[in-house]
């Protein structure tokens, strides 16, 4: 064998070695990953973890990325749409995953608890475990993990307070808790937090709507047990494209600014809301639901640029803007106009005047007979007008 021939054998061997030493993962993260698999198993229908032979480099298996020697990226599950998930439970061998950066569960039926161990993954950005039957307390560790930009562990049943500590986690962007049985008080956020989605809806939290940094762009706290005013709230949120406080016990007034938030929609029926709905400028919301609560006075003819509003079960009273019903019969931008259940005593609108068939309006059981017919909701009820004695302003 000439120089030349050996050099070139030398050279073939190092970079074989290079790629078999490559190829070995960190031992504690080869143990680790046979626990997740030991406590975890397949729906029927799913075959995802045929892929998981411990006699090949597990750095291949499907859902487990690796960064050099160590597992960077754990997707548990096939991420196609409609495919089985898995059951069993989360290992707390998945804290031994030191480099772990991203943990995602596809929907499926894992349960047991989020284990504790995880908060040993300081440089975890990404835990997202929707959709299972994941039950216990949020682990008061996770607050410090300083790197975790999105948890969501929505559609779960987990239980407990939130954990103040979540919500001063300096890189959060998204906090998606809904659909569980959370209790307790929403922790006040830092002005400094980075938080733009919060998404708490369907718990049973309690208490006031606390200080929220003003980077959110999205706020759903629909049904739960919350009390006490947003006026303070509410208007410094400049950057909200999305807003429901639906279904809780909320009471006071709305802020004239609200309206003039960037909101596609506004949800804030079933409620105490009261008095006076006094925008400044012409709304442009594509969704407002002001239903089911105690606003009084006249209907703002400002709302006419709304394209589906829900005004109906208030205390309204005089004539519908003329505004609105041009927008309405017009075939504008406003295609929903619901005013049942108000104390409303007139509007400028042709009996012989057909409605787009792509509009609804409902007028029943206000302070006058509706000119129109207009289909309503089945819970609008069966009577067309109040009786008289809660109209006094209404002449007939």
């Amino acid at each position: 064998m000439t120089v030349l021939e050996r050099l070139g054998a030398v050279v073939v061997f190092l970079a074989a070695a290079a790629v078999v030493a490559e190829g070995i993962l960190d031992p504690v993260d080869f143990l680790a990953l046979q626990a997740v698999r030991r406590s975890l198993d397949d729906m029927p229908g799913s075959s995802f973890f045929e892929g998981w032979d411990f006699t090949a480099d597990p750095c291949g298996f499907p859902g487990v990325y690796c960064d050099g020697n160590k597992v960077s990226a754990l997707a548990l599950g096939d991420p196609r749409a409609g495919s089985p998930g898995l059951s069993g439970r989360l290992d707390p061998a998945l804290g031994r995953l030191s480099a772990l950066t991203e943990l995602s569960l596809v929907p499926g039926r894992v349960d047991g608890e989020l284990p504790e161990s995880l908060s040993s993954c300081r440089n975890l950005r990404f835990l997202a475990v929707s959709k299972n039957l994941i039950s216990g307390r949020i682990p008061d560790g996770l607050g410090g993990l300083s790197n975790l930009r999105t948890l969501d562990v929505s559609f779960n049943q987990i239980s407990g307070t939130i954990p103040p500590s979540i919500a001063t986690l300096p890189s959060i962007t998204n906090l998606i808790l809904c659909h569980n049985h959370l209790t307790g008080g929403i922790p006040s956020f830092p002005d400094s937090s980075p938080l733009i989605r919060l998404d708490l809806k369907h718990n049973d939290l309690s208490g006031g709507v606390p200080n929220l940094p003003n980077t959110l762009q999205y706020l759903s706290l629909s049904a739960n047990r919350l009390t006490g005013t947003v006026d303070f709230v509410l208007p410094r949120l400049t950057r909200l494209n999305f807003l429901d406080l639906s279904m809780n016990q909320l009471d006071g007034p709305i802020p004239a600014s609200v309206f003039a938030l960037p909101l596609s929609v506004l949800q804030l029926q079933r409620n105490f809301f009261s008095g006076l709905l006094q925008p400044a400028n012409d709304v442009s919301i594509q969704v407002v639901d002001l239903s089911y609560n105690r606003f009084w006075g006249p209907v703002s003819p400002l709302l006419a640029g709304v394209g589906q509003l829900y005004l109906n079960n208030n205390r309204f009273t005089g004539e519908v803007p003329a505004r609105l019903v041009q927008e309405l019969v017009g075939s504008g931008g406003l295609q929903v106009l619901y005013l049942q259940h108000n104390f409303l005593t007139g509007i400028e609108i042709s009996p012989a005047s057909s409605l787009p068939s792509s509009v609804s309006l409902c007028l029943m059981y206000n302070c006058m007979v509706p000119p129109v017919y207009a289909p309503c909701p089945l819970k609008a009820g069966s009577q067309n007008t109040r009786p008289a004695d809660q109209c006094p302003e209404w002449r007939g």
